[in-house]
């Protein structure tokens, strides 16, 4: 069995990212929006990666991958838009498709539930998902978040409008599952 490692981003990894973004493009617009053919190149990807690393020394993301052993990355998972002041961040995560059900999204989001607590001292976390998305529902709900409000056309998936839902979770009242 592969050893998966999370954790945070360096500049570094641009180019296994873009690896990891090429491979599932396809897998990951089925659920989510596109990202567009524009963000598809080295160059791109390199500055999304350096634009990662800014926010995160600015306080403003924290972007982490999923890695095996190799230097693989199987994933990606980020507190968005960290808010000190109102101690809020939203999360997400993207697992490449041929390493879902494998537990990795669950691992991937209680590392972020335990970053947001214990390094950013946040309270509050959310999560969106679309409709197409089921299994990222079932995630957030195994990990403590409960359904905040429904969220019509929310993204643009297949060139379809779609639905989503909101998420959160109230950190102060979070307990670590112990599997």
């Amino acid at each position: 069995m592969t050893t998966i490692r999370i954790r945070t981003l360096t500049r570094d990894d641009a180019p296994a990212l873009y690896t990891f973004e090429m491979a599932n493009r396809k897998w990951f617009e089925q659920h989510i929006d596109a990202r567009g053919d524009a963000f598809y190149t080295q160059d791109a990807v390199r500055r999304h990666v350096g634009e990662l690393v800014d926010a995160h020394t600015r306080g403003q993301w924290h972007a982490c991958v999923l890695a095996d052993e190799n230097g693989t990355i199987v994933g990606r998972a980020n507190l968005k838009e960290i808010d000190i002041v109102a101690g809020r961040a939203e999360v997400g995560y993207r697992i490449a498709g041929t390493h879902i059900g494998r537990g990795l999204a669950t691992m991937a989001l209680r590392h972020l539930i335990d970053l947001a607590r214990d390094q950013w001292k946040l309270h509050t976390l959310t999560g969106v998902a679309t409709e197409q998305n089921a299994a990222s529902f079932k995630v957030l709900e195994k990990c403590g978040f409960r359904l905040l409000v429904p969220l019509p056309g929310v993204a643009v998936v297949l060139g379809t409008p779609v639905n989503g839902r909101v998420y959160e979770l109230a950190i102060a009242g979070y307990v670590k599952p112990t599997k």
